[in-house]
């Protein structure tokens, strides 16, 4: 499911038509880039692909002095239905994505223990550090959330901290964890 096809047609499907750079505007605004995976540089290719599948559609275009001309656009009837589905599919599906790190941890044979024991501390502190600027963002930004905003944002600092809960028993289990590895490989 694409995150940004979601966010443009529930942008578009709340107002009135807009062109790319308010759409833009408002991704910034909402601070999107920071608690989904949506790039505001992205938008542009989108809107280009919804267009050409008729999800929006263009309505006008705007040229206001010196600035480039905009085309505005629209949300079509194709494209409520596809961002009804897409919200229900969001909101209905759990998908927890694999981490590369299960993957890189699986393969770590030729890594020392105490190497592995480092990198792995690293880890740990650059979680530790998001979660801490999180929680400063959080804060910072506390006078103006409303609604729903606040549970979206606390979605974003638990999963933080369920990442730091796992790499602190990581790093509690490694030594028996490269022991069993090494009986098995002599095996």
């Amino acid at each position: 499911m694409s995150s940004t096809r979601l966010f443009v047609l529930g942008v578009l499907a709340k107002g009135e038509p807009m062109h790319g750079h308010q759409i833009r505007r408002v991704a910034q605004t909402d601070r999107t880039e920071l608690w989904t995976d949506i790039k505001p540089g992205s938008l542009y290719g989108v809107l280009h692909r919804m267009q050409a599948e008729g999800i929006i559609t263009a309505v006008r275009s705007e040229q206001e002095g010196n600035r480039p001309e905009r085309t505005v656009y629209a949300i079509t009837e194709e494209g409520r239905t596809e961002f009804a589905f897409l919200r229900e599919k969001a909101l209905r599906d759990i998908k927890l994505r694999p981490d590369p790190v299960d993957l890189a941890l699986q393969n770590t044979q030729d890594v020392s223990a105490d190497e592995l024991r480092t990198i792995l501390e690293n880890r740990r502190a650059a979680v530790a550090g998001e979660l801490e600027a999180w929680r400063q963002l959080q804060s910072a930004a506390a006078p103006y959330i409303v609604g729903l905003e606040r549970i979206i944002i606390r979605h974003t600092e638990t999963r933080l901290r369920a990442e730091l809960e796992w790499h602190d028993e990581l790093l509690a289990q490694l030594p028996q964890l490269l022991a069993e590895r090494a009986q098995e490989d002599a095996e």
